[in-house]
């Protein structure tokens, strides 16, 4: 009889060959699963039939374009189909640089059954929102969710990957050698060991289609949708379904009503895995042992599919270290011989000498026999002396094995010591070489602030009897400042006051080149063109640092704003302190809060203008940067896993740092350069063509549903940092990494006393 992984073999050779679509594939082979592993509780009657599920068939089609007006994604190709709905390959028409992915990105359009109530659409956007913060080596990123508004299906957006899933491997190269199970699962349970210690989530759903395994050979696990997190207490039906998990793999607790999920549920379905891989086939009722399994590691595998949680191991990294532990044992050579048995061992007596060869040899006397009992007694002597020696050599093979496994933990614990240590060393290595770097930097930057100062105040008085023309061209100066509170209750943000002047606004092309050799996109370099030149007319008051999370809280606690998305400005999914910029902002969200602002300072305060923003960005530079044509993570908080115009590999911290940790540009300004996009007060247009030259915010046509964002965040690659870079996004969206800072308006006499 045909067993189901037969079967799906014979499918994947139909697919192979071109007889068989991705979607027919799919639903035979999902079909041939449910037949082969399902619940007996959950069989139907014969003479009922149970309906197809709804929400399968969704209309979609090859170039059919999804998603609402700003957010457009043009379908290319269908890569699976199942209960759950469509998974396509699609092309980001207008907005992938927003959320820091590629143009090619994977989404999971899921069946409207899935979303037909409020509650279940809920939970869906809480699970996208989730998983888009499991930022891991190996699971597939999650960017962003959003609806079409054609069908009213949810879709999540995701990491398009280039590769096979786990089950389509194993329909070709099953049974495969424990090795190989054990190096494509550890991946696996790095992951898990993640998820499970930085946000205390458990998969629920671990199964051969959700590992995936990459052209390039990386291993990334897939769909954490049903991911639950264990919690003090009852947990919410939103939190964690009743039923989670594929049958034959899906743990024998998994469907206890007001179950709080376990690390042993993901467990047991790695164990079931591990048995289909190198067994070829699904763990059954009764469990028998494969044939390529020793004792050992059959014992160490047989843990893992424990009915009992408490029996199995307590992670799957556990599990898979007790089946290398076991295969190392077993195979280390035997510590002695096997023992030797009374009929193989050497006659007691010496070999009678030879005789001499001039006399013949003495015929062997007959032996004299024996009565009943001295033979009796012969034999039990023989086989006393026998078992006491096979006592003796197990004995001896029991301590020799005893010792090593102590001379080895002894040694584990010592290279554990000594790795632990060495970690220790370099960390606090690194950190006085970072401390001790950026002493320097901020030192530098320091005396160059200062040095600016004097040169700008000696020339201040030169400049009040130039002609308007010269002054207009002067660079700036900064003096610091800050508003207090009407009621003297508090104070505004620290603000820089920037005299007016005259720049170079977007980039040159040799920079665009070096950014097109760093992967920026020619749409995406277009909007930086032409480069033309902007006068700043008035001195105008910059904020220091963008807004903090102290000072949003203010607002919030004076006037009970609520947020309208779905990040947590308080708990974003990172650590914060009052003094680290506030994200979870709208650009809609910090006009509520500029308004507030000024009523409470009684002065004028709004978003700088796009011009605004990157004349205080350069601080009189012409280059890439601030402080030059490359960047580091000892600069600016960015992803540094990445690299441009030949700059070093760096620290990737997947969270914002304070406003303070990195020195200020010349001007004093900081995190101009990363750590959160900002937003500015101008609409999205795709050029300079036509834009205002006097340094104004640009209002007038292009996409008002969509605002600028500049400087570039802790997620996201260096290129994106740059000075003349230009983002959009939604007035009405936000998301952890997007905040903004102030600017405040200088009446004529003020600004005139200020700059003077």
């Amino acid at each position: 009889m045909q067993t189901a992984i037969d079967k799906i073999r014979e499918l994947r050779a139909l697919h192979d060959d071109g007889l068989l679509s991705r979607q027919e594939f799919d639903q035979r082979k999902n079909a041939i699963l449910d037949a082969a592993h399902a619940l007996p509780e959950a069989a139907p009657a014969a003479e009922s039939r149970t309906p197809a599920p709804r929400g399968t068939e969704l209309g979609l089609m090859q170039g059919q374009q999804v998603g609402p007006a700003n957010r457009r994604y043009r379908l290319e190709r269908l890569i699976a189909h199942g209960g759950m709905g469509q998974v396509w390959q699609a092309t980001d028409l207008a907005t992938h640089a927003e959320l820091g992915h590629s143009a090619q990105v994977a989404l999971k359009i899921l069946s409207p059954e899935l979303t037909e109530s409020a509650g279940h659409a809920k939970l869906l956007v809480q699970e996208a929102t989730r998983a888009r913060r499991l930022a891991h080596e190996h699971i597939v990123r999650v960017y962003d969710w959003a609806q079409d508004p054609a069908t009213s299906s949810y879709f999540v957006i995701m990491e398009c990957l280039e590769g096979e899933d786990l089950d389509a491997l194993l329909a070709r190269d099953a049974p495969l050698a424990l090795d190989r199970a054990l190096a494509l699962l550890r991946p696996v349970a790095d992951a898990l060991d993640y998820a499970w210690d930085r946000h205390r989530l458990v998969h629920r759903d671990i199964k051969p289609a959700n590992v995936f395994v990459t052209a390039r050979g990386e291993v990334k696990l897939l769909d954490f949708g049903i991911a639950a997190r264990a919690r003090q207490g009852a947990v919410s039906p939103l939190e964690a379904p009743a039923i989670s998990g594929t049958p034959g793999y899906r743990a024998p607790e998994a469907a206890t009503p007001g179950l709080t999920p376990a690390r042993t549920l993901d467990v047991y379905a790695v164990a079931a895995m591990i048995y289909q891989m190198v067994g070829g086939a699904l763990p059954a009722a009764v469990l028998a042992q494969p044939e390529t399994l020793d004792e050992a590691r059959w014992q160490a595998l047989r843990a893992g599919l424990a009915s009992d949680p408490a029996d199995r191991p307590e992670s799957v990294s556990v599990l898979l270290t007790r089946l290398e532990a076991a295969g190392a044992v077993a195979e280390e050579p035997a510590a002695a011989e096997a023992p030797v048995t009374p009929a193989e061992e050497p006659a007691a007596m010496p070999a009678p000498a030879e005789a001499p060869p001039s006399q013949p040899a003495e015929a062997p006397r007959p032996p004299r026999p024996l009565s009943e009992r001295a033979r009796a007694d012969a034999a039990a002597a023989v086989a006393a002396q026998a078992a006491a020696e096979r006592a003796r050599r197990e004995q001896q093979r029991r301590e020799r094995q005893e010792a090593e496994e102590a001379r080895r933990t002894r040694r584990e614990a010592l290279r554990e010591q000594l790795r632990v240590r060495q970690a220790e060393e370099v960390a606090k290595a690194r950190q006085a070489q970072d401390d001790a770097q950026r002493k320097v930097l901020q030192a530098k930057a320091a005396a160059a602030y200062l040095a600016e100062q004097e040169k700008l105040r000696a020339k201040a008085a030169e400049a009040r009897d130039a002609p308007a023309a010269e002054v207009a061209q002067a660079p700036p100066q900064a003096i610091l400042m800050r508003d207090r509170f009407l009621d003297g209750s508090a104070q505004g943000p620290e603000l820089v006051v920037l005299r007016a002047g005259r720049f170079q606004m977007g980039s040159p092309e040799h920079e665009r080149r070096i950014a097109m050799a760093a992967g920026a996109q020619k749409n995406w370099l277009a909007r930086e063109t032409p480069q033309h030149w902007v006068g700043i007319a008035r001195p105008f008051a910059l904020g220091r640092y963008p807004v903090t999370v102290g000072e949003w809280r203010a607002f919030v606690e004076a006037t009970d704003w609520q947020p309208d998305g779905d990040v947590n400005w308080a708990a974003p999914g990172f650590p914060q302190s009052e003094m680290h910029p506030v994200v979870g902002v709208s650009w809609l969200d910090a006009g509520r809060y500029l308004a507030w602002l000024s009523e409470r300072t009684g002065q004028r305060y709004r978003l700088p203008s796009e011009a605004e923003w990157e004349y205080a960005c350069r601080a009189g530079t012409r280059t890439a940067f601030s402080f030059g044509d490359s960047i580091s993570t000892e600069l600016a908080n960015y992803d540094g896993n990445f690299t441009y115009n030949g700059g070093a590999r760096g620290a990737y911290r997947r969270g914002t740092t304070a406003v303070t940790h990195f020195a200020p540009n010349p001007w004093g300004l900081h995190d101009m350069h990363g750590n959160v996009w900002e937003w500015v007060q101008d609409v999205m247009h795709d050029s300079y063509e036509g834009a205002p030259l006097d340094g104004s915010a640009w209002e007038e046509g292009g996409d008002r549903a969509r605002r600028i964002l500049r400087g570039g965040s802790w997620l996201y690659n260096p290129r994106y940092l740059r000075s003349a870079l230009r983002n959009g996004f939604s007035a009405v969206m936000a998301n952890d990494i997007v905040g903004f800072r102030v600017v405040r308006e200088l009446p004529a006499n003020e600004a005139e006393t200020k700059v003077s």
